[in-house]
């Protein structure tokens, strides 16, 4: 089937939270991609909302084979059924972890820049962040194990929130360095909660590694969140499972995601994650290189237009790292001046951890005209950041 990435959706006037913007303005910062969702999906939301019934719903054996069945196809490691339990969110079901596994005022691990949610989901809860920072060595991040294993032997750090891959660099983290996060997390008892929306995002020819499926050390103090919303984009259908295989933890987690009533699915998230699994694969495949061209066409533009910006290679996600510290490290103010006067509306860097002070986020997952429109406003911003000595 050929599927068009290129023609445009007017996702205006829909309640969009991305595209709830200014008319002038263009939106790229929150993951969210502008494409329509593949065909299979849409029949399948279709039949099921033709039956003009909308009541409680239940997660059937169908639901549990689609998981199983993707993830062993896809990423060659076999899920057992008694592992799964259904969630409304990744979001949900991390902020419901750290509530149940850990208690007010301990740390909670993240290795910045990491996505920005993390932060909310450990201080909204009374626990306290704490910060490995990725070490950058040229154009590659790699993980700074000296400072990870010092804080991990902190008695009061609890757990481990893990970003494989890794959102907003866009690393996907080798076995060998999963097997030493989970040796480290075992030997100090930090249970590991393995964020990996992103996994199915990678580039054409690339594949990610389950953090579960590294060894039994990793398997047996680890909680891995998945879903198909980034793949797919479905965020709004409210659908994702947490997968544990160690039956303690994964009782304590099923009290906690059903204590705080995130446990049940909405009418259309059951058909719409069986339809994305048995069925999407082809799309998917197509996406995934139409946007790898995307990342190819901003590096290639970015390079060429805008030399004093560097753009962070990587292998996943749809989303741009983009360093502009030869020019600022104050991305905040950068990228308000940027929305102010192009009206492209980017992530500041700050919002990942200190360690993002200098960086923006850019969303590619978007038609072409689009991604040029945006690498245009981008190149006309920073110019004007320059010239007004916003920088």
């Amino acid at each position: 089937m050929i599927y068009d990435f290129d023609r445009p959706v007017n996702r205006r006037n829909t309640y969009s939270l991305k595209w709830d913007v200014g008319e002038n303005e263009l939106p790229m910062w929150v993951a969210d991609m502008d494409f329509e969702t593949a065909p299979e999906i849409k029949e399948a939301i279709l039949e099921r909302a033709a039956h003009g019934v909308f009541g409680y719903t239940d997660v059937p054996d169908a639901w549990y084979e689609a998981y199983i069945h993707w993830w062993k196809e896809r990423h060659d490691f076999a899920i057992q059924r008694e592992w799964l339990l259904f969630c409304t969110g990744v979001v949900p079901a991390i902020s419901s972890i750290v509530r149940k596994l850990t208690t007010p005022a301990e740390k909670v691990l993240i290795q910045t820049p990491v996505y920005n949610i993390f932060f909310n989901s450990i201080v909204n809860n009374g626990r306290q962040v704490l910060e490995s920072p990725l070490k950058q060595d040229d154009m590659e991040y790699q993980i700074d194990f000296t400072d990870l294993e010092q804080k991990l032997a902190d008695p009061q750090t609890t757990l481990m929130i893990l970003c494989n891959p890794h959102n907003p660099i866009g690393k996907i983290w080798d076995q060998a360095t999963l097997a030493h996060i989970g040796h480290l997390c075992r030997k100090y008892h930090v249970i590991v909660v393995s964020d990996e929306i992103h996994c199915d995002l990678t580039a054409p020819g690339c594949s990610y590694v389950p953090f579960a499926s590294v060894s039994e050390e990793c398997r047996e103090n680890s909680i891995t969140c998945i879903a198909p919303t980034k793949t797919f984009n479905l965020a709004g259908l409210q659908t994702a499972a947490v997968m544990i295989p160690n039956e303690l933890l994964r009782h304590k987690v099923w009290r906690g995601l059903n204590t705080d009533e995130v446990a049940e699915p909405n009418v259309f998230a059951v058909d719409a994650a069986i339809a994305a699994y048995e069925h999407g694969g082809e799309w998917l495949d197509t996406l995934r290189c139409y946007i790898h061209e995307n990342k190819e066409t901003a590096s290639q533009y970015i390079e060429a237009n805008i030399p004093q910006a560097r753009m962070i290679s990587s292998k996943a996600t749809y989303l741009l790292w983009l360093d502009i510290r030869n020019m600022t490290s104050f991305s905040t103010e950068a990228a308000g001046f940027i929305r102010e006067k192009t009206g492209l509306y980017l992530s500041e860097g700050s919002q990942y951890g200190k360690a993002g002070d200098g960086f923006l986020r850019m969303n590619v997952a978007c038609p072409r005209s689009t991604l040029m429109d945006g690498l245009t406003r981008l190149k006309d911003g920073l110019a004007a950041c320059e010239k007004h000595k916003v920088l």
